[in-house]
């Protein structure tokens, strides 16, 4: 399959063999404002509704910087009305990845800070260089707090402990210790991140793509409910895989000793 490049002002997006690759590149420190979310807006609706892409990488063309967050002279010149929007709008972008049948991965080459690792945690998974720098959410020396999903889904993902720690005090921790608390699943050789990353995508684009959406699913919307009520809801969407065509070719497959050919159906 041939590259297809879309190039906006703030980001680009190439998307070939099942992948999606979400290139940013707003300034020297990708920090964002509105008109970057609306492009990275309108790029998560595109991709939603692509059927051909399975898996998306989110990863920065800057050096040195994933993202820094939100522009603060931006969001210092804005009214306490507009800023609560924009907060809103942020929020409702970044819920979109969680509803979205494609998996997303945060790959983190540079400092990953404030509303720059807010939108990481967003993603279904983070791959972080061992040299990329800090990582954290530093919004309490501003006076304020890290509300594009900060405070829930860093408490979701390490605890409420360690998430309190991080937000009220602002440090920002290493690759190596983001590893050790679960902020971030795979820590890799820096110069190594980007094509390891790209590696597991393709990986994950060539399986059967059908389950392993069903099973975000499961995972992000269980979460949310009762034991006995996610229980059910894992076997609603079991029943669904079991009448799929990938399922049948599956089993198949493994009978006759042979590579599945996965439709994603």
């Amino acid at each position: 399959m041939t590259a297809v490049e879309t190039k906006k002002q703030y980001l680009t997006v190439v998307k070939e063999d099942g992948i999606a690759e979400i290139h940013l590149h707003i300034n020297k420190s990708n920090s964002y404002d509105l008109e970057f979310y609306k492009e990275f807006n309108a790029a998560i609706d595109d991709i939603r509704f692509d059927p051909d892409i399975k898996v998306v990488i989110v990863m920065s063309d800057v050096p040195k910087f994933f993202s820094a967050g939100a522009d603060i002279n931006f969001l210092r010149s804005a009214d306490p009305r507009f800023k609560t929007q924009f907060c809103l709008f942020c929020n409702e972008t970044l819920d979109k990845i969680a509803r979205s049948p494609q998996v997303y991965i945060a790959c983190l080459e540079g400092h990953t800070v404030g509303g720059g690792l807010e939108l990481a945690l967003a993603c279904d998974l983070r791959f972080m260089g061992d040299e990329a720098g800090k990582i954290g959410l530093p919004e309490v020396s501003l006076g304020v707090l890290a509300g594009t999903g900060g405070t829930q889904r860093l408490a979701r993902l390490i605890g409420y402990s360690r998430a309190l720690d991080m937000n009220i005090t602002g440090e920002t921790i290493t690759p190596q210790e983001a590893l050790d608390i679960g902020l971030v699943n795979r820590v890799f050789p820096q110069a190594e991140t980007r094509e390891r990353t790209r590696e597991y995508a393709r990986k994950l684009a060539s399986s059967a793509t059908y389950a392993v959406s069903n099973i975000k699913l499961a995972i992000m919307n269980g979460k949310e409910m009762p034991l006995n009520v996610a229980i059910r809801y894992e076997g609603e969407l079991q029943n669904l895989l079991f009448r799929s065509e990938d399922a049948k070719e599956g089993m198949s497959a493994f009978l006759e000793k042979r590579q599945p050919n996965w439709k994603g159906i």
